[in-house]
This record gives structure tokens, sequence and C-alpha cells, in this order.
């Protein structure tokens, strides 16, 4: 994965700064802090972590640690239509892996990827708590159960 790097405005810089602000610039916020941004920008990159780090006061080290522990966090931006496909037990054993596959195939890029268009990216999680519909797959707010490998070019169809 190669990071992206971006050029923050100074509005882009204003909006972190009063996020920041909202929690009292408190470093112990820097998890809240970090919600909020993300929330804004979809994603953050090591500009917007840099950002953060000074106006909380602590070290770019200690923002970066806890963005990428974190799986909520992400450095890379997130397609217009994010898939999310469950690798729970239940998912697992009835061939979720066979349907990331057909995914990945059908898009071309891996797990924590984006397509070059920003229109889809791809991700895995743990469980979504609908496991009597495994395997499931979430593209943006819609969920879909019973997703078997043959199914993705249809559910892809949807988003065109």
């Amino acid at each position: 994965m190669s990071s992206i790097k971006i050029k923050l405005k100074e509005k882009d810089i204003n909006q972190i700064d009063e996020i920041c602000k909202c929690f009292n610039n408190e470093p112990g916020e820097l998890i809240n802090v970090l919600h909020k941004v993300q929330n804004v920008f979809g994603y953050l990159p090591a500009e917007v972590q840099d950002v953060v780090a000074n106006k909380l006061n602590m070290s770019v080290a200690k923002v970066y640690g806890v963005v990428t522990f974190y799986s909520f966090f992400t450095m890379i931006p997130k397609g217009r239509y994010p898939i999310s496909i469950c690798t729970g037990t239940a998912c697992y054993v009835r061939g979720a892996e066979k349907v990331l596959d057909e995914f990945k195939k059908q898009l071309n890029i891996k797990v924590g990827e984006s397509t070059p268009d920003g229109k889809f990216s791809l991700n895995c999680l743990r469980c979504v708590g609908a496991c009597g519909l495994a395997p499931v797959v979430q593209v943006a707010d819609k969920t879909y159960g019973r997703v078997s490998p043959d199914l993705v070019k249809d559910i892809l169809k949807n988003y065109e």
C-alpha cells in the first residue's frame, strides 16, 4: 500500500483546528478527535495526522500509533461505495473467502484498496450479526445475504 500525498488547504487545517478546540486540545481526547476528523475527511492521511498531533501537542508517532492500532481508522480514502465482506466464522464457513476473491477479481483491487476511479473500496470485517444470512456483504449502507461468487457481478451492476 503506497501512501497518498495530499496538500491540505487552509480551510482544511482550520477545520481540524476547530475539531481539536471542541475537545479543548486535550491529548486524552485523541480518539474522539480522530473520529470527528475522519468523519469530515473520510480518512486520516499523514498530513492530517501531522496537524492533529500539532494541535494536541503530541508526537506524530503517537497519533500514527492510534490510527494504525484501531481498525476503524483508515489512512486510505474509501470509495463512494465501500464494500465490506464479513469473514466471521459463519460467513467464512459458508464461503466468504470465495466471494472476497471474486470481488478482488472483478474490481482488480486488493483488500484495503480503492478502485482508481474512487467508486469502490474493499475491506473485510469480523461479524455483522446476520449469521443466518451468511455469507454477508455490505455495499455502502445495503446488506446482501447468502452471497455466492456468481452474484458478485450482479451486485456491482447495482452501482453503475
